[in-house]
């Protein structure tokens, strides 16, 4: 049982959402709102993605990420800033060549991927810990073992804590691989994400699974998609986890029930309560991580 938790925000991700959602934010303004509005309700991490303002889809523009973290930044909203640095591992291959790439492709290298990391120095950027099948198409996201430690390598250089996100059990033993060579800072910070096609289901037997292959000092989160954000989010307290919710996960308060960042936020913190347990305040989740502001 985890009786002082994290609460993490996913605020907008990156997936086609917006037809399904329309008021998942898109413009930095929106999704730096979006945070603040997450923090206030209770959030101690805001993860971050930007959009294409124009398009809505998402993007890896640094000036966009620039925006956003300013304005949250300006507004004096204390938040624990996490940034994606997911984008740029997209592989669709081409119909008429396989061996090359096709359209939905965004295939770029270690820095590349990093560039926004560089120039703002967020607290925490995430680090997907390997390559699957993502999706019923033919997309895959890549991300082999030597970008991840090229990538951990300029993380630790920077001073910004890597969130080992994972989706199944091989990309646990890659990255305690990585702690062992020195390439990621005690304690290491983890994210199970479950659910997600095709990594690991979400289950309370997938997330106990892979949380008994952490290291024994890790710190770790989970969350679910979809129906499953709450129970999954009680599931991981309830082993000692802390937890994600947002619209990068979930659309829904309830069944037909379209939610906001900050009711999810709302939401989770009523049942972690309810457990007995309380939320972590940012500057609690900074000692409790040891990050660097």
């Amino acid at each position: 049982m985890n009786n002082e938790v994290i609460v993490t925000c996913a605020v907008t991700g990156a997936g086609d959402t917006l037809g399904k959602h329309p008021e998942v934010p898109v413009t930095p303004e929106q999704i730096s709102n979006a945070a603040i509005a997450a923090a206030k309700a209770g959030a101690s991490v805001a993860h971050i993605h930007v959009r294409d303002p124009e398009t809505g889809l998402g993007s890896r523009d640094v000036n966009l990420f620039k925006e956003v973290v300013e304005r949250i930044r300006d507004s004096e909203t204390d938040v624990v800033i996490n940034l994606t640095a997911g984008m740029g591992g997209d592989w669709v291959p081409s119909e008429e060549n396989p061996s090359m790439p096709g359209p939905g492709t965004d295939m770029i290298g270690p820095e590349e991927r990093l560039a926004h990391v560089k120039e703002i120095h967020p607290e925490i950027c995430s680090l997907d810990c390997g390559t699957m099948n993502f999706g019923n198409g033919n997309e895959i996201y890549i991300s082999p073992p030597g970008y991840l430690r090229e990538m951990a390598s300029m993380i630790q250089e920077w001073g910004v804590k890597p969130e080992l996100e994972v989706f199944e059990l091989g990309q646990i033993r890659f990255a305690k691989q990585m702690i062992k060579e020195g390439l990621i800072n005690e304690p290491p910070m983890f994210q199970i994400c479950l659910g997600i096609p095709w990594g690991a289901e979400q289950t309370v037997d997938s997330m106990k699974v892979m949380k008994d292959e952490l290291p024994t000092n890790a710190s770790w989160a989970s969350f679910g998609i979809g129906r499953m954000q709450m129970p999954m989010a009680a599931a991981a307290v309830a082993m000692g986890g802390n937890v994600r919710v947002g619209l990068e996960d979930n659309l829904y308060l309830e069944k037909g029930v379209l939610a906001s960042n900050d009711q999810l936020v709302t939401r989770v913190i009523e049942i972690i309560q309810r457990m007995g347990s309380r939320v972590l305040s940012p500057k609690e989740t900074r000692d409790k991580l040891k990050l660097k502001k």
